[in-house]
């Protein structure tokens, strides 16, 4: 009886944080059981988890667009230090907070864009930086602000990608006659989505894989591993020549 009377207490709260994008395991009930996506964001972690290690003991983790919580409380199940989740919708925070708070796990949660990550003034470890590029009008300024300001060491890295799955391999440069390099659909592309997809407005670019990749090297990060498709493992790395450093 006693148990019945919890779980509908607990059911009724989670409602009151709803709707939840992330289906959370809480108490045993969970927050989002009929996505459209299925059992997400589990069944993705299921297919990269193994890149990060088993034991984050003493590492610092900072996951940018961190919605309900999923990926700063597996890093703090994974025994990391400092965890640190961001998120400028106040909505997803107050659900990361009670969910977070509901499991025992010590992590901080803070309203913030991707764009203020310099008021951080702290360098991670780990940063997550997943399901957040293509919902950015200036994606690049991001990238360029993380390896700047925030990424101590490894990032991973997600994007929606869309058109052509192969990343080809291209000249360093190309005379200004030419053209039809231009025509292949392998060609690093972006597809601007000037009103909505999926209902969305904040949809703003997709990267083909080809693109996805070169706007990682070319904000200094090398791509270690690409453990499924669209999500990428990678450290940081030296700027390449000739790119100027993100204003603070």
């Amino acid at each position: 009886m006693f148990s019945a009377m919890k779980d509908a207490a607990l059911k009724k709260q989670l409602e009151e944080f709803g709707p939840w994008f992330q289906n959370l395991r809480i108490g045993g009930l969970q927050t989002a059981e009929d996505h459209f996506l299925g059992d997400y964001p589990a069944f993705k972690w299921a297919g990269f988890k193994h890149v990060v290690p088993e034991d984050l003991q003493g590492k610092s983790v900072l996951d940018i667009g961190c919605n309900a919580g999923f990926y700063t409380m597996e890093m703090k199940r994974r025994n990391a230090g400092r965890v640190v989740g961001i998120d400028s919708d106040p909505h997803h925070l107050a659900q990361a907070r009670f969910a977070a708070g509901h499991a025992g796990l010590d992590i901080e949660f803070i309203q913030m864009s991707v764009y203020e990550v310099v008021q951080l003034r702290e360098r991670f470890d780990l940063v997550i930086f997943m399901g957040v590029l293509y919902h950015l009008r200036h994606p690049l300024l991001a990238l360029d602000l993380l390896h700047e300001h925030v990424v101590g060491d490894q990032m991973l890295f997600q994007c929606l990608q869309r058109g052509e799955e192969r990343a080809p391999e291209l000249a360093h440069d190309y005379d200004f006659s030419e053209w039809a390099i231009f025509e292949r659909p392998d060609f690093p592309s972006l597809y601007f989505i000037e009103k909505a997809y999926a209902g969305d407005p904040t949809n703003w670019f997709f990267p083909n894989k080809a693109a996805a990749e070169a706007m990682l090297r070319s904000a200094g990060f090398v791509i270690e591993s690409n453990p499924e498709r669209e999500v990428y493992l990678c450290r940081r790395g030296e700027r390449p020549c000739g790119v100027d450093p993100p204003p603070c």
